[in-house]
């Protein structure tokens, strides 16, 4: 359009701006306009409102939402009922939402072109392959942001990402509700008091098959795009694919190009305890112990990856297993030691949980940090409590929201938590690229995979042309 900015001649403008005036010693944090601080309402803009866009759409209603961004316009008109129906006007205080008001986008990019200067914070909650392109211009806008686990696509985009929000002073926060629950926070209290004596070695598993792993097939037959869905736009920064199934809306965590599986996905939930009590080290060597049931396109349905971490000052070596997948009749994929745990204590761990096993004891935690606890149990009544070390600032949303208005900060931000756990997964990811039996040697400072070069094309993948991180 004549009348507006094209998004290079708005990038183009935008940094020649910033550059002045951080010569001229002018930006010092985000560039707000005011709203947000303490006792005003965030003016907010999602981008995805479905499936977990409709959780955050719960979360900014109570705030003020300014603009809505989808590929899908039967999602959007979905979000604008929601909005509207008069139980959740009553239940998130929406009297003074306007809902008329609210523009909506199916391109991001013309959203913050059009928008940028009314929006305080930004949630993102679309497939993995796109957070960073959007989370990237959010945070150079000087946008708050929170977005969806697994925070990117790619290992170089969560550094990117980290050391932007850092350079731009905004509030981050990642996904992975069980960070800000007590669950978690009460394992990483125990641990630091000794309660297990010393950690040198955990287990993770997760059984969960949402994602379409282990497909041989090859792609599905090319179908016609949805109506009302603006494919180019979906595909984004990825390479360029017909619409066809297992795609749109859910099932493309599957896929290499757009997902990350199943450690990708769960793994934000279910290893955040072991990088928590690792204080977010990273390893120097990741093996595939096992990588079946794979196809070129598509994750391996069954995987054991095990990193090493070297010690560190008066931090010990650690050794952390992931396991994930499915094997004969519907049995998680697990170690061995948590059947035996199950069977000597008579506790029923499930199909997800891991394992932190010290020289004085194990604990335990389920899926988002829940049941956190003692094996033996009765250990639990030998262990005096630790102090609350942690803060609680609220459940994850809570903790954002109330960070961006000027309250605490964010405890999975980019920087320090949510970004280096999805460097971790992602190094998994990177593993099974090798496939099994591989071991890839890490340097974490370079982001450089030094024994087998040929995966770096994959630390920081080449974007679709006129699409930017």
């Amino acid at each position: 359009m004549a009348d507006r900015l094209t998004r290079r001649t708005f990038l183009k403008t935008s940094a020649l701006v910033a550059g002045t005036a951080a010569g001229l010693g002018l930006i010092h944090g985000p560039t707000l306009l005011g709203a947000g601080a303490k006792g005003q309402k965030l003016r907010c803009a999602l981008v995805g409102v479905q499936g977990r866009g409709g959780s955050h759409l719960g979360a900014a209603a109570g705030e003020h939402i300014v603009a809505m961004t989808d590929v899908d316009v039967g999602h959007l008109d979905g979000a604008r009922k929601f909005l509207t129906d008069p139980k959740n006007v009553e239940k998130h205080k929406l009297e003074s939402q306007n809902v008329a008001a609210i523009k909506t986008y199916a391109d991001f990019r013309k959203m913050f072109d059009e928008c940028g200067k009314n929006i305080d914070a930004v949630f993102i909650a679309i497939p993995d392959h796109n957070h960073a392109a959007v989370a990237m211009m959010a945070i150079k806008m000087g946008k708050h942001v929170y977005c969806e686990k697994p925070l990117t696509h790619d290992i170089w985009e969560a550094r990117a990402l980290g050391q932007a929000a850092k350079q731009y002073k905004v509030q981050t926060q990642m996904g992975n509700q069980g960070h800000c629950g007590d669950g978690y926070r009460r394992l990483v209290e125990y641990i630091r008091a000794g309660a297990i004596g010393t950690v040198k070695e955990v287990h993770t598993w997760c059984d969960n098959s949402i994602c379409p792993c282990g497909g041989t097939g090859g792609r599905p037959p090319t179908k016609p795009v949805p109506a009302g869905v603006d494919w180019d736009q979906w595909i984004g920064t990825a390479p360029f694919r017909e619409y066809h199934d297992n795609l749109h809306p859910a099932k493309w965590r599957g896929w290499w190009d757009f997902g990350s599986g199943l450690l990708g996905d769960w793994g934000c939930h279910m290893a955040d305890g072991a990088h928590w009590i690792l204080n977010y080290r990273m390893p120097t060597s990741i093996e595939v112990v096992k990588s079946a049931e794979g196809g070129v396109e598509m994750f391996p349905a069954i995987n054991t990856i095990k990193y090493s971490f070297p010690a560190e000052g008066s931090q010990p070596a650690v050794t952390y297993y992931w396991w994930d997948g499915l094997v004969a009749k519907g049995k998680p994929h697990r170690p061995e030691l948590a059947d035996e745990l199950e069977k000597k204590y008579d506790r029923k761990l499930g199909g997800k949980g891991s394992l932190y096993v010290g020289d004085k004891g194990v604990m335990y935690t389920g899926a988002y940090g829940g049941g956190t606890s003692f094996l033996p149990p009765e250990r639990q009544k030998e262990i005096p409590e630790p102090e609350k070390t942690l803060p609680r600032n609220g459940e994850i949303f809570q903790e954002f929201i109330g960070a961006a208005k000027g309250g605490p900060a964010c405890t999975s931000n980019f920087t320090d938590a949510g970004g280096p756990l999805t460097e971790l997964l992602l190094l998994g990811i990177l593993g099974m690229r090798a496939g099994q039996g591989a071991t890839i040697e890490w340097d974490a400072a370079n982001l450089k995979c030094t024994n087998k070069p040929e995966l770096n094309k994959y630390v920081k993948r080449e974007y679709r042309k006129g699409w930017t991180v």
